[in-house]
């Protein structure tokens, strides 16, 4: 392989039509998922800078600290990239729920003889 994207050390985001990038966090010590959400390039940057999750919202149409209205912020330990850099891994240590709902996760339910049930 000679695709720097695939094999170099240079972060080159494939962003997608939208300008972004599948972001997906999980907890830093456990490894369990916490929720999926979109970067564009001020996302990534703030994420880079400041070490705290920036994600782009889709239905609000701009740019969003993870935490900014309910103080549950994900410190990132680390970030990492797929093969051909068109997703990011988030490994953080959350403050608080991941998800808007107040659950730990955003994937709180699972799909049970055709039924979503609550995992407690």
């Amino acid at each position: 392989m000679t695709d720097d994207r695939e094999t170099g050390t240079t972060l080159m985001p494939r962003w997608d039509a939208a300008g972004l990038v599948t972001a997906v966090v999980t907890h830093a010590e456990t490894g369990h998922p916490l929720m999926v959400a979109h970067m564009n390039a001020d996302a990534l940057d703030r994420t880079i800078e400041s070490g705290e999750a920036w994600f782009w919202s889709r239905s609000r149409g701009r740019l969003w600290k993870k935490g900014e209205t309910s103080g549950h912020v994900m410190k990132v330990v680390e970030l990492r990239v797929d093969c051909d850099q068109d997703a990011i891994w988030l490994r953080a240590e959350p403050h608080g729920p991941a998800c808007h709902t107040n659950a730990a996760s955003c994937f709180y339910r699972r799909l049970e003889d055709g039924a979503l049930v609550r995992v407690v």
